[in-house]
């Protein structure tokens, strides 16, 4: 998760076969600074993430998924502003350990994270 200066805000490591809104629902909680719209990919395209952003107050623009038989709102010209997730995570892959993932163990990769967005962001 960022912000709109794509800053990373928090992470949260998942095993590879985990889907993404399984995990919205503890980074969606990470959210402490009110806020007006929340950009997601496809992946989080579920009703229990869309109440979810509901209830912190917040919009959700989230592009539906194919089968969805009922398509919520969604503007492609405020999904452009997603980009600073995906900018975020392009300068943290600056770092090759992080790029390649050497750690083994997610507790050591999840430090290198934040050790890499320490370093790239707040310093």
């Amino acid at each position: 998760m960022s912000d709109t200066q794509c800053r990373p805000v928090a992470f949260l490591l998942t095993g590879g076969q985990v889907a993404d809104c399984a995990a919205a629902d503890t980074l969606l909680d990470a959210i402490t600074q009110p806020t007006e719209l929340v950009h997601a990919d496809k992946g989080y395209d579920s009703n229990a993430v869309r109440q979810k952003i509901g209830a912190k107050g917040a919009a959700p623009n989230i592009p539906p998924k194919r089968n969805r038989i009922w398509k919520n709102c969604f503007s492609p010209v405020l999904y452009r502003d997603r980009n600073a997730i995906e900018r975020m995570f392009g300068r943290l892959k600056d770092f090759r350990r992080v790029a390649t993932r050497y750690d083994k163990l997610a507790e050591t990769f999840h430090a290198t994270l934040c050790i890499a967005a320490i370093v790239s962001y707040w310093l």
